[in-house]
């Protein structure tokens, strides 16, 4: 295992704050909101929502194994707050929904839960408030960071499919005149399926957040379809898939990696530049790039 290289004090305070924040909101009571039930079966409540939840989306979203997501739901089910059902067509896909009781259920807890923040926040001044506002937003951003996990994907898969879908609907409202895939530069699935190169997803909880891809060129790479959902902007995420891709360009033996865009990706031009590319004269006749950037890489 490698060694961390965090401070002490670091997670000294790390721990610290988890201390103060499961106690101040009742993360420890038996009973959480006085409901007469655990914290997690009320965050099984609230995930499913009113429209139900695939059971598998459910565990996803609250980072759970099979079989304690199981426990929960089966005491939710005995006090008649849940029902999950087996898909007709296919008895591997099994949704859970609220029961009418469950609906009410989860309303109060909404009340109690909205009880519980307005007491908190009642004891600050103004001033207080608006800055313990401030540092739980930041604090849950940098959180979201940590659960970000990057693979390479197939480029049919559903979420590449979102991702690069999503990426040229950002382009065509960024752009000037708009963007149309089939005037650009094609990076089609055989291109983006090893070994000719590959896609790497970023996911937060099953969700797709952002994507890149890479082309494998004997001794050179090229960058495609590098894109970072806006809701997790400013948190790295494009650095970390840019970083990664140059990895897996250097083990397949790439000296260089090369890119376009345009100029109006302040923000991916600003990444670049600060990783080390320096802009090179055109390699290539992609009617939407005004800037191309190339850097070598090393071995390892």
């Amino acid at each position: 295992m490698a060694k961390s290289t965090l401070d002490t004090d670091s997670v000294d305070r790390m721990r610290r704050f988890n201390r103060v924040v499961t106690q101040r909101v009742g993360a420890l009571d038996e009973a959480f909101l006085a409901r007469g039930r655990s914290l997690g079966q009320a965050r099984v409540l609230w995930e499913v929502g009113a429209d139900g939840c695939d059971v598998r989306l459910l565990r996803s979203r609250l980072d759970l194994d099979s079989g304690y997501l199981s426990r929960l739901l089966r005491a939710l089910e005995a006090d008649g707050l849940v029902t999950v059902e087996v898909h007709q067509s296919d008895a591997r896909v099994r949704t859970a929904r609220l029961t009418g009781a469950g609906l009410r259920e989860r309303a109060e807890l909404n009340r109690r839960a909205d009880g519980l923040a307005s007491s908190i926040l009642d004891r600050l001044t103004p001033g207080q408030r608006d800055r313990l506002v401030a540092a739980m937003t930041e604090v849950e951003r940098l959180f979201i960071a940590t659960m970000v996990e990057i693979s390479v994907v197939d480029p049919a898969e559903p979420g590449a499919r979102f991702c690069v879908r999503s990426y040229f609907d950002e382009l065509a409202e960024r752009f000037e005149d708009g963007f149309d895939p089939a005037r650009s530069l094609p990076a089609d699935d055989e291109q983006l399926r090893e070994p000719a190169g590959l896609i790497l997803m970023a996911t937060v909880h099953g969700d797709p957040v952002g994507c890149g891809g890479v082309i494998f060129h004997h001794d050179a790479a090229e960058l495609k379809r590098m894109w970072v959902s806006t809701a997790i902007r400013g948190l790295g995420l494009g650095r970390r898939l840019l970083t990664e891709l140059e990895r897996r360009a250097a083990a397949r033996g790439a000296r260089t990696v090369r890119l376009e865009t345009n100029r109006t990706l302040a923000e991916a031009l600003a990444l670049y530049r600060s990783s080390g590319y320096r802009e090179v004269e055109p390699f290539s006749d992609e009617p939407y790039a005004q800037h191309w950037f190339e850097k070598a890489l090393t071995s390892g």
